[in-house]
């Protein structure tokens, strides 16, 4: 999100410049990426309109990390100190497809990932037997991993 504020404001040169009307630059991300986004120079704040579709980490020397959370689209504004607009630009979460097969049974859908051999993995709009299964195993997986399954 922050990389296409940081290349809007850079290609506008638009850093001290008024808000413009013209429509502001799209970042597309795919949900669970994440995208590395030079902020423009002076900015202090970043605002995420729907954190719940994407999330940002600033890191040092003015880079940002947008992270991909839920599908649909949000803005993402940088002000300077004082409160000044230095860029916009929206922000569109989308699914990975190149490796996903999506199987569809009447109203239900199961996701799996082909990276070559199918497995399970939620996504989305799965159906929710799916998802609590598949999530659950998941999740049961990762805390014997850190040792924390009690």
């Amino acid at each position: 999100m922050l990389a296409a504020l940081i290349a809007f404001a850079a290609q506008a040169g638009a850093v001290n410049a008024a808000p413009q009307t013209a429509a502001p630059e799209t970042v597309n991300v795919l949900v669970d990426h994440a995208k590395v986004v030079r902020l423009p120079e002076r900015a202090q704040t970043v605002i995420v309109g729907n954190p719940g579709i994407a999330d940002v980490s600033v890191q040092k020397n003015g880079v940002m990390v947008v992270t991909g959370k839920s599908f649909g689209v949000t803005n993402l504004i940088a002000l300077d100190a004082g409160g000044a607009l230095l860029a916009e630009s929206l922000v569109r979460v989308s699914a990975a497809s190149d490796s996903i097969l999506t199987v569809q049974r009447g109203l239900e859908r199961e996701s799996y990932s082909c990276t070559p051999i199918c497995q399970p993995s939620v996504q989305l709009g799965d159906a929710q037997k799916y998802f609590g299964e598949v999530g659950g195993q998941t999740t049961a997986r990762n805390n014997l991993a850190i040792g924390t399954n009690r």
